[in-house]
């Protein structure tokens, strides 16, 4: 069921809810345009939104602009601070902002991004980025096929390990949530990788796998739920579910191909085993996993461009006087289009 959508003021690539309490009505999107010419640049923005499923509502009330944006994440639940986002941008920066928010007597709520702090990585593109459990640490996948690890300390960040993990662009970095001194990575140069980062200065391969995935890995999500199990998305359309008990040898536990390139991955934060998925050319899906099997169980195909952003709403939603637990956001890249819409498998209410 559609919600409401709106078009953005460039090529939308990322949507993400706020998952902290009290700001779970928050939907962050970013932008990426490439300006072309004889001196091209890529400028970006991040829009904020108050989303109201009951209402129907989606209003803008805050924006800015930036260098052309490839990831944004808000941190998890359990930080040492309040809600914080964070961007990884092609000028090769991450930069880190809290959100500055209160309800007004209409409880439409409002407010703004407040600089925390910005760090240059590379003169390489940040590309992806993901926060640790704990909030004090950010994986960062770069252009040149290195990785950085960052950390955030009383506002501050800083570079704490940097390795050239891969051979071509880096597109999925992410921490293991159940093990966090571990660190996945994904890139174009088709290998799926994992890193132990135990060491102060350096990081140990722990696997590498390069014979799986026939194109290259687009983005990694450990399951919340399941301590051995990761997913990956690849080029090649395939969702894959990885047993990772053995951490030196993980094992390809079974695929579903979704018929277009997996770009993005994430789990249901209720719902065991469901994720949504962006897949470029063919819209989006709702995919339920159970050990070794893996069935769509609903697709999205109102975008008319490459699906780029999805992410689940945390919060409780009551319709017609019955609770949903189930609401989505997703944008689509050259179309500039962002849709919240209702999944509507019986699986998800």
């Amino acid at each position: 069921m559609d919600v409401a959508h709106c078009k953005l003021d460039g090529n939308a690539d990322a949507v993400e809810f706020c998952p902290h309490d009290n700001y779970h009505r928050v939907l962050a999107a970013s932008t990426y345009t490439l300006q072309e010419g004889d001196k091209p640049s890529r400028t970006g923005s991040i829009s904020l939104f108050n989303v109201n499923a009951e209402e129907n509502n989606m209003e803008l009330f805050y924006r800015r602009d930036t260098a052309g944006i490839f990831d944004i994440k808000w941190s998890p639940v359990g930080g040492f601070m309040g809600p914080l986002l964070a961007q990884a941008d092609a000028d090769g920066y991450v930069k880190v902002y809290n959100l500055e928010y209160s309800l007004d007597d209409s409880e439409a709520g409002g407010g703004f991004l407040r600089d925390v702090n910005c760090e240059k990585i590379s003169s390489s593109m940040c590309l992806c980025l993901e926060w640790n459990p704990s909030a004090t640490s950010i994986t960062v996948g770069l252009s040149d096929g290195s990785v950085s690890i960052i950390s955030l300390e009383e506002s501050k960040l800083e570079i704490q390990q940097d390795w050239k993990a891969h051979d071509f662009e880096l597109w999925a970095t992410s921490f293991d949530i159940h093990q966090p001194q571990l660190v996945y990575t994904g890139s174009d140069d088709c290998k799926f990788s994992c890193w132990d980062i135990r060491g102060s200065t350096s990081s140990t391969l722990a696997f590498q796998n390069s014979k799986t995935h026939k194109m290259g890995v687009c983005c990694i999500a450990k399951s919340p739920s399941d301590p051995n199990t990761v997913l990956t998305g690849s080029y090649d359309e395939h969702l894959r579910v990885w047993d990772v008990r053995s951490i030196s040898k993980p094992v390809n536990e079974t695929s579903v191909c979704l018929r277009g390139g997996v770009w993005r991955i994430k789990h249901h934060p209720f719902v065991p085993g469901v994720v949504l998925t962006a897949c470029m050319h063919n819209g989006f899906a709702v995919v339920d996993v159970k050990g070794e099997k893996a069935e769509v169980i609903e697709t999205y195909t109102k975008h008319d461009s490459l699906a780029y952003g999805a992410d689940w709403h945390r919060g409780d939603i009551s319709l017609e006087g019955k609770r949903k637990n189930s609401l989505v956001a997703t944008c689509s890249f050259y179309d500039q289009l962002l849709r919240i819409w209702m999944p509507e498998s019986d699986i998800l209410t």
